[in-house]
């Protein structure tokens, strides 16, 4: 089919602190556009400041979906988020709006785009199994069991190798299998306009290290102090959101605010860091990517150019 005659679909990805969300609101607001959340930690309404979502003026310029709607305390996938996603665009097609994805999160855009492995419901005991082993032993176990899988993961990512793992255990064939069998993605279904920011990278550390900074707010502390009542598992992803365990560390008065502060910048960087390599390989050599600092109105008109010189949205 032409992808002339699909449906728009905009997509502005790149690191924390790149200014995604401040681009993206200048293109809705020009595109009669919706913004859709494409970020892991903002999705959660127990992490407005440590997630640096969208405030109270942004969201009055311009519809904003998916941010801040799920408990913490509950499980939620990338597959939970693509199902709620695709609504979210189908919902802004019928009203005659563009929608714009913007965010950070890799796995949540490719899960979406490209589909999801068709894996079978893994058995409770075999998770429950997986779970509580040590990262260190799940991954010498992945190393024996599915060694494929196992080069392809970081030793460190408990998420991802525990899901690899239960997924050989329970299935008897490799994640890597599963996913090229991906299917419900609907790249094909929509005329994709994508771009994808590469800041230069002392800018963006530089800006990670003041976003952390004003997240050591009385209002962001708050936040923390909250999670912490409700005795949540440690191991939920609203727990290990950047911020969370650093405050948390804080408020316990096992880190000095110093000590918090520098802990805290130092895993926002690293994060930034992650997202930018993923950002910077995985997306398709086609994809428009801007590599100037946005720090200026300049800087942003040319990231609108570049988004729409290449995909005819300007």
């Amino acid at each position: 089919m032409d992808s002339s005659s699909l449906p728009r679909l905009a997509l502005i990805a790149g690191a924390t602190a790149s200014g995604k969300s401040a681009l993206a609101l200048r293109l809705a607001e020009r595109q009669n556009g919706v913004i859709i959340n494409a970020d892991s930690a903002q999705v959660y309404r127990d992490l407005r400041i440590l997630s640096a979502r969208p405030g109270q003026e942004e969201e009055a310029r311009a519809p904003h979906r998916l941010y801040g709607y799920r408990d913490g305390a509950l499980a939620f996938s990338a597959a939970d988020w693509a199902a709620d996603a695709r609504r979210a665009i189908a919902d802004a097609h019928e009203a005659g709006q563009l929608p714009i994805l913007v965010g950070g999160t890799g796995l949540y855009i490719r899960t979406l785009l490209d589909g999801i492995a068709p894996v079978p419901p893994i058995g409770e005991v075999i998770r429950a199994e997986v779970r509580a082993l040590p990262v260190e032993k799940a991954f010498a176990t992945l190393a024996r069991e599915d060694p494929h899988a196992a080069h392809r993961l970081r030793p460190s990512d408990t998420t991802r190798v525990a899901r690899a793992l239960e997924v050989v255990r329970s299935t008897g064939r490799s994640i890597t299998e599963w996913q090229q069998e991906r299917t419900g993605g609907i790249a094909a279904e929509v005329a994709l306009q994508p771009l994808i920011l590469l800041s230069p990278r002392e800018w963006l550390y530089a800006r990670c290290d003041a976003r952390f900074a004003e997240m050591m707010s009385p209002e962001g502390l708050e936040e923390v102090r909250h999670l912490l009542e409700r005795r949540l598992d440690p191991a939920l992803p609203v727990m290990r959101a950047i911020g969370v365990p650093q405050l948390a560390a804080l408020l316990r008065g096992e880190l000095t605010p110093e000590e918090a502060l520098a802990a805290g910048q130092t895993a926002t960087r690293q994060y930034a860091k992650r997202q930018y390599t993923w950002f910077s390989r995985q997306p398709p050599a086609d994809w428009p990517r801007f590599t100037e600092a946005l720090d200026s109105d300049t800087a942003m008109e040319a990231a609108l150019m570049r988004l729409g010189a290449a995909q005819q949205i300007a």
